[in-house]
């Protein structure tokens, strides 16, 4: 579109001349300023340019960033990463040069960002989500964003959905409610991690992490000085009883002492409650991730062990008993991927029993397919929401949706590889999911969510709702 069709699309003369009559009327003794506001107002916003980098993640790993443009400013997002891409979800595109970032470098995502998707954006307006991420869903044309790449597709969408907020002069929380048709944000209750272990710390622990949940708080402020006292209570715990030297912490900001039995990591959570006085106000919450170590039919408590004696094999049946107990022993509440990711029955037969929330994130990979499976199999009963898993707002809209419809219990996720970009906390509240799992308290990339749910929660004032007891709604 030429300058003189924008002008004539947008009739800017008549515009600008009723801005000048409007700057006179109020005689106002800023014209200049008077009149851009006036023109920022009445002028729609347009996409006018994306521009995309690659930058690293928590992890100095590469990952991707956009800038993207409309006639109301400039708005930033970034994307995170996990640790693995499971085979059914979008997957991201990285180079694969060995010789670059040992083939991690995402040079050819930026190109597509600013050649490909900006070809195809540039001119929509930035309040028109669903149209937005249509267009760049009908240019890829495949099922998993194998052509342009979950990783840059989503980088495109969050930010068109920031641009679309400003133009909107609405909180980012408060558009994403609109588009989704919920009008009553919420704050979640945050899973902080306190132990990380698996894949995500160097010790011997088998299971992912442990986590601690505030549900006790009256509100999200309190709740994060409740995970923040308990976490330090836990570290002198941890340093009293292992030393200083086991109070390094994993990728995602957990202490990672080098133990391999969970129940130790278990009681020295409860240890560090106890110590707090919040008792019954904090639940725990475990992440086992079985599929990791899952071997066959059977599961391997002691696979990260050096000197393990090969004794430690559960079956299904075994892991079903050992949950039971837990659950009888500890305050529990949650417990994510108990069973490997297609150990359906298992994982269908705890769920049944009603002991506590079960999670879905390997077995289901934010996949709408998976969920719907779940749901008719009545498999489990809440969703581990990872949104690069997905690759557009509309569609992790759509997600959430198919949960809430079963009545799931839905956790806003965060990936071990994360940016500073705090989308997360504003997505939590204005879909309502009622816990987020950002992490540790602690670690500038975690605290960026949590930092700016304290935000939103004093913007909400006395509107403010905390989820709290009703976490699982």
């Amino acid at each position: 579109m030429s300058v003189q069709e924008y002008l004539d699309k947008h009739m800017l003369s008549r515009k600008i001349e009723d801005a000048v009559n409007a700057a006179v009327r109020a005689k106002t003794p800023d014209p200049v300023l008077f009149i851009s506001n006036h023109m920022r107002k009445a002028v729609p916003s347009v996409i006018t340019k994306i521009k995309a980098r690659q930058i690293l993640d928590s992890r100095g790993i590469p990952t991707v960033e956009v800038d993207l443009y409309t006639n109301k400013g400039m708005f930033r997002a970034s994307v995170p990463s996990g640790d693995t891409t499971g085979m059914y979800e979008a997957v991201e595109i990285r180079d694969g040069d060995k010789g670059i970032y040992l083939g991690n470098s995402v040079t050819r995502v930026v190109k597509i960002i600013n050649e490909k998707i900006s070809e195809a954006l540039i001119g929509m307006d930035p309040t028109l989500q669903s149209q937005i991420d249509q267009a760049m869903i009908d240019l890829d044309k495949t099922e998993k964003k194998g052509e342009l790449g979950a990783n840059a597709i989503l980088a495109v969408s969050i930010a068109a959905c920031k641009a679309g907020a400003a133009e909107k002069e609405v909180p980012l929380y408060k558009h994403i409610a609109d588009l989704s048709g919920k009008t009553s944000p919420t704050l979640p209750v945050p899973a902080f991690t306190v132990i990380s272990g698996g894949k995500h710390a160097g010790n011997n622990l088998a299971i992912q992490e442990i986590m601690i949940l505030p549900t006790g708080a009256g509100r999200f402020e309190e709740a994060l000085q409740m995970g923040s006292e308990t976490y330090h209570h836990l570290k002198a715990v941890i340093t009293e009883k292992y030393g200083a030297h086991a109070c390094n912490v994993g990728e995602d900001g957990g202490f990672a002492p080098n133990i391999s039995s969970f129940r130790e990591a278990l009681d020295l959570v409860q240890e560090a409650i106890t110590r707090t006085g919040y008792n019954e106000r904090i639940k725990i919450a475990i992440d086992f991730a079985a599929t990791n170590f899952c071997i066959g039919t059977k599961y391997d408590l002691d696979i990260k062990s050096p000197n393990k004696s090969g004794q430690n094999f559960k079956s299904g049946e075994d892991m079903i008993e050992m949950y039971k107990e837990l659950c009888s022993d500890y305050p529990i509440v949650s417990i994510e991927d108990p069973f490997d990711k297609e150990e359906w029955e298992h994982i269908k037969y705890f769920s049944g029993l009603g002991l506590c929330q079960v999670v879905g994130d390997d077995l289901l990979m934010s996949n709408a397919k998976r969920i719907e499976r779940a749901i008719t199999e009545s498999t489990c009963n809440a969703l581990l929401l990872k949104i690069n898993q997905v690759g557009t707002l509309t569609e992790v809209i759509e997600v959430v949706k198919l949960a809430k419809d079963a009545h799931w219990g839905l956790v806003t996720s965060h990936r071990c590889g994360e940016t500073e970009d705090s989308f997360l906390a504003d997505l939590s509240v204005g879909l309502a999911t009622g816990q987020i799992k950002a992490g540790a308290p602690c670690r500038g990339e975690r605290l960026a969510k949590y930092n700016q749910l304290l935000r939103i929660e004093e913007e909400l004032g006395d509107q403010a709702i905390y989820a709290g007891e009703d976490w699982m709604q």
